[in-house]
């Protein structure tokens, strides 16, 4: 068997970006390249890699289980290479993070200006998605998630406030035509606008008072789905269309300027904040090693 490194990098592309085309696009590569590279891999391996239809491309059976072996290994040659960097002066390289919206929103802007700042010769890429994924599956060095959905094979480094709360609000205008609910039970009788995650779970909203615990499962004129279409929910509530739940610092500029209301503060429930985790492998990319010392001495 004779298969080139990278004739692997590109099968990798291709099924990490779903497609030749896209493929392509983030690899910089023509799509008619990577094509002949799974092409001289399949031929080379005798068996078919990818499912290739005029809407999608998928990997098969093998090119699934291919992907599961080669992705950790070509990491590790990845980081094994990136060792050189500790000769330089100052570390170098992409970062590609994986975060939530919300971490993109609320984490990452006070983290990645000062980063770059003070690393101008490290680039970071990041993509926000909300679906919880294998960070080497797709491409990435690092990402951000909330500890109850940490892999147990990862290292967790917290990163951004150590605290965070959950918010309930709605237009003045709405709690004065409908009322201002005094217990979490009240807003089954409310206009409530709901997040859905990618995976079409609708989670409850939940608060918490005097060592109480209270899920509310609400209804209301609008879905939207959690991630980029959050903020029209935002801006429906303020319009007053209903009542909205999240991240207390992502309502915190219309609870200012008096667009939003608080609803039941006493009852928002506190969590544990965000944590950057990555594999626990023995060798880092240098720009991962460098960011994840800098987000070890940053202010929460």
């Amino acid at each position: 068997m004779n298969t080139d490194i990278q004739d692997l990098l590109a099968f990798v592309a291709v099924v990490n970006a779903g497609g030749f085309r896209e493929g392509a696009r983030l690899s910089g590569k023509s799509a008619s390249s990577l094509s002949d590279a799974v092409r001289r891999m399949e031929t080379s391996l005798g068996v078919r890699l990818l499912n290739r239809t005029t809407r999608s491309i998928l990997p098969t059976e093998a090119g699934r289980l291919l992907m599961d072996r080669i992705v950790p290994a070509l990491g590790e040659v990845t980081a094994a290479l990136d060792v050189v960097n500790d000769f330089r002066e100052r570390p170098t390289g992409t970062l590609k993070l994986n975060v939530p919206l919300s971490a993109a929103r609320l984490v990452l802007p006070t983290l990645i200006t000062p980063f770059l700042k003070a690393y101008p010769d490290i680039r970071v890429e990041v993509v926000a998605e909300e679906s919880f994924v294998d960070v080497l599956a797709a491409g990435c060095d690092a990402g951000i998630r909330y500890d109850d959905r940490l892999e147990q094979d990862m290292i967790a480094v917290p990163i951004g406030p150590r605290l965070q709360r959950c918010a309930t609000a709605a237009s003045p205008g709405y709690l004065d035509a409908h009322g201002r609910p005094e217990h979490p039970r009240d807003l089954l009788q409310h206009a409530c606008l709901r997040g859905k995650f990618p995976s079409g779970a609708m989670p409850l909203w939940e608060y918490e008072r005097d060592g109480e615990i209270i899920s509310v499962d609400p209804t209301g004129p609008l879905i939207v789905r959690i991630g980029g279409a959050v903020d029209l929910a935002v801006q429906a509530a303020i319009d007053g269309l209903g009542m909205v739940y999240l991240f207390e610092d992502w309502l915190r500029p219309h609870l200012h300027s008096g667009a939003l209301e608080p609803v039941l503060e006493p009852w928002w429930q506190s969590f544990s904040g965000p944590f950057l985790y990555y594999p626990g492998r023995r060798y880092l990319p240098s720009p991962l090693r460098a960011f994840i010392d800098f987000v070890k001495t940053a202010p929460c």
